[in-house]
């Protein structure tokens, strides 16, 4: 087995997806990237492999990713062309360099091409470009945070105690975030291993629910009543507007009560009308088919609720 490549290794992601493979592989087969250099020299104090992967310098990712077999893509927290463009240079370094095989965090609804979902779009871009530059690959189609929902959750529970939408009925498995960054850790370690080729997961939470049933479960747990109000896809934009997130990732997250939920509109929204249309209702057993363990229910982490905040943007635009 040769090294593999672990992308984004300071994130919140990528850093548990390191916790997890290092019981699965060894140390010195690991090659830690981040654009953080702060992150580098840190992860070097530790004996790692560790360099500087800066997603907008195409040259240097491919020193970064030299001698590297397989690596652990993570999706970049930007929405749109400057996320394709990243994405871009980062798989055609990797080829460059010799790399073999790609695991990527993609998003459930990316089979689609029926699904509009702005974030969606990139996904399935990214997909496709792993595909067609040869790659053999592992999907993790990952379903949406459980913490994104319970960050909107908390905001209304301490501000107007409704949240307001244009998801309506429809339904998602919702997934903890540690478990996306474990399956993926898994499956990054048997696509290395020759275990698994060409494979598609999808990673959800172990039970669908709609956008009600996920506040009234959630909400207790902020010690108040949150109801939800279904809104069209324009008072839904008007809504994140008000509330001065912007509509893409390269705008300014102007309030606190926009910093709780670090998302651009044109995400939100988007995904949104997703769910409603049926687009993102996939719940399967795939997370324990990888790692052998049960997925993470609601109910356990509406039990811990502190250890499941959505935390900060890790997002690197500049060289």
């Amino acid at each position: 087995m040769g090294k593999i490549i672990m992308t984004g290794v300071d994130g919140n992601l990528g850093g548990h997806a390191l916790e997890t493979i290092l019981p699965l592989v060894a140390k010195e087969d690991l090659i830690l990237t981040t654009p953080n250099p702060a992150a580098v020299e840190a992860f070097k104090a530790q004996g790692f492999d560790a360099r500087l992967a800066n997603y907008l310098d195409p040259e240097q990712l491919k020193e970064a990713f030299a001698g590297g077999e397989t690596m652990f893509l993570v999706s970049l927290p930007q929405v749109g062309k400057k996320r394709r463009v990243m994405h871009t240079n980062a798989l055609v370094a990797a080829r460059d360099a010799g790399v073999q095989k790609v695991a990527y965090t993609s998003q459930t609804g990316a089979q689609l091409l029926a699904n509009a979902g702005y974030e969606i779009a990139d996904h399935r871009y990214t997909e496709y470009l792993i595909m067609a530059l040869g790659f053999d690959y592992a999907f993790l189609r990952n379903s949406q945070y459980a913490e994104a929902m319970i960050a909107a959750v908390e905001t209304a529970a301490k501000g107007p105690g409704v949240i307001r939408n244009n998801m309506g009925d429809g339904q998602m498995a919702h997934v903890a975030r540690r478990d996306c960054a474990e399956a993926a850790a898994f499956a990054t370690a048997k696509l290395a291993a020759g275990e698994i080729s060409h494979a598609e997961y999808f990673i959800s939470g172990p039970k669908l629910r709609t956008i009600a049933e996920f506040i009234e479960l959630v909400a207790p747990a902020f010690g108040a009543e949150v109801k939800y109000e279904y809104v069209t896809d324009e008072e839904n934009f008007a809504e994140f507007d008000a509330m001065g997130i912007p509509r893409e990732t390269d705008g300014e997250w102007l309030t606190e009560e926009a910093k709780n939920s670090p998302f651009c509109s044109q995400g939100m929204v988007t995904y949104g009308t997703a769910i409603r249309l049926g687009q993102m209702n996939s719940c399967t057993d795939d997370f324990t088919k990888l790692t052998g363990k049960p997925g993470t229910t609601l109910e356990e982490m509406v039990a811990d609720i502190a250890n499941f905040g959505i935390g900060e943007r890790h997002a690197v635009d500049e060289k």
